[in-house]
């Protein structure tokens, strides 16, 4: 377990409108353009993924660019690292003000392809992992009186296309559990669950299935840029404390 994080950025400039915001899965696709967004905009990011080299060398153009940015290897299936790693982000600054919960795989295949382990990786990281972020947070956000919970979920939460069966349930179930944050929790604690679309990233590269790989490759022409789903996360987090956005799906005007 590695939760050591390392800092490199520049000293801060932030005005009072800046957050402290930990994104994990941050190494490329999604979280990597959430994480540049945010720090162009005033923000600190705190990184968590595994690929730590990757981390780094976003860290690096983050402060080269004037922004702030920590990281650390993070994996999110693994319970007490997420927790040392939010801990740690809160003793070291006083606060957590956004966790964005956005790790996920998406080895895609049909049922009757029998790729359980599969199935097992993306109900460990795309719930479990979800839920390890909100268990890390929910006490700092409790005890400040504030806070804001962003998940990236997916279009697979409200469709279940052919070979996206497991993978959709755990984005229906991510959907679910966000909901029931929003429901539970103080409305001084903001929920907001993100659905991309077809978006450029990594996921796709994780799929073993040949007939899932090659209905893949039409499906994905028509893919946005991930700085179209950061945009939506900045949108969110930046609304006055009484304005709570508690969902957003962005799609290619193409995707039907």
């Amino acid at each position: 377990m590695n939760t050591a994080l390392t800092d490199t950025s520049a000293p801060s400039t932030a005005d009072d409108t800046s957050k402290v915001v930990v994104i994990t899965g941050a190494s490329s696709g999604i979280g990597e353009a959430t994480a540049e967004r945010l720090a162009a905009e005033g923000h600190l990011v705190v990184l968590g993924a595994r690929r730590e080299d990757r981390l780094r060398d976003l860290s690096d153009r983050i402060t080269a660019a004037g922004g702030r940015a920590e990281h650390g290897a993070l994996d999110v299936t693994d319970r007490h690292a997420v927790k040392a790693f939010v801990d740690g982000v809160a003793e070291r600054h006083g606060r957590v003000d956004v966790i964005v919960n956005n790790a996920g795989v998406m080895p895609l295949s049909r049922l009757d392809a029998l790729l359980v382990d599969e199935w097992d990786r993306m109900i460990d990281v795309n719930v479990r992992g979800l839920l390890h972020g909100v268990a890390a947070g929910i006490p700092h956000f409790q005890a400040q009186g504030s806070g804001h919970f962003v998940t990236v979920a997916s279009i697979g939460a409200h469709e279940v296309p052919e070979t996206s069966a497991v993978y959709s349930g755990t984005k229906h179930a991510a959907c679910a559990i966000t909901e029931g944050l929003r429901i539970e929790l103080d409305p001084s604690i903001r929920v907001t669950t993100v659905s991309p679309g077809v978006t450029t990233s990594e996921l796709a590269d994780s799929i073993t299935d040949p007939g899932a790989q090659q209905a893949m490759v039409g499906y994905r022409a028509a893919a946005i840029p991930a700085d179209a789903i950061a945009r939506a996360v900045s949108y969110a987090i930046s609304q006055p404390a009484d304005v709570d956005v508690n969902e957003l799906i962005i799609r290619p005007s193409r995707q039907r």
